[in-house]
């Protein structure tokens, strides 16, 4: 998986194309990812029986993880991500633009 959780990414299309936020939750099997202040949407609460009015609410919403890239912590980018194999078989990502792995 080219992400996980605490990674900061940017988002590369929809309607919150160019903003950048941290990973709170990865939805591995829907392949969606849950990011701090993106993908929210309107949801409409209905009243409360103690009198209390409706209102509109802002939830977030996940977002599909092809609309996101990884940001190099050390070249500060957002980069496309590779995998490298060490000899003891450990995986770590790699930046593709500065090759450092993160």
């Amino acid at each position: 998986m080219r992400v996980k959780k605490g990674d900061i990414v940017s988002v590369v299309a929809g309607k919150d194309k160019g903003r950048e936020g941290k990973i709170l939750r990865v939805f591995t099997k829907e392949n969606r990812a849950l990011v701090e202040g993106l993908g929210l949407v309107k949801r409409h609460q209905r009243p409360k029986r103690g009198g209390e009015k409706g209102s509109i609410i802002s939830v977030p919403s996940p977002i599909n993880l092809s609309k996101l890239l990884p940001k190099c912590p050390h070249c500060g980018k957002s980069v496309r991500v590779g995998i490298n194999v060490s000899a003891d078989g450990k995986r770590s990502r790699v930046c593709k633009k500065c090759g450092q792995s993160f």
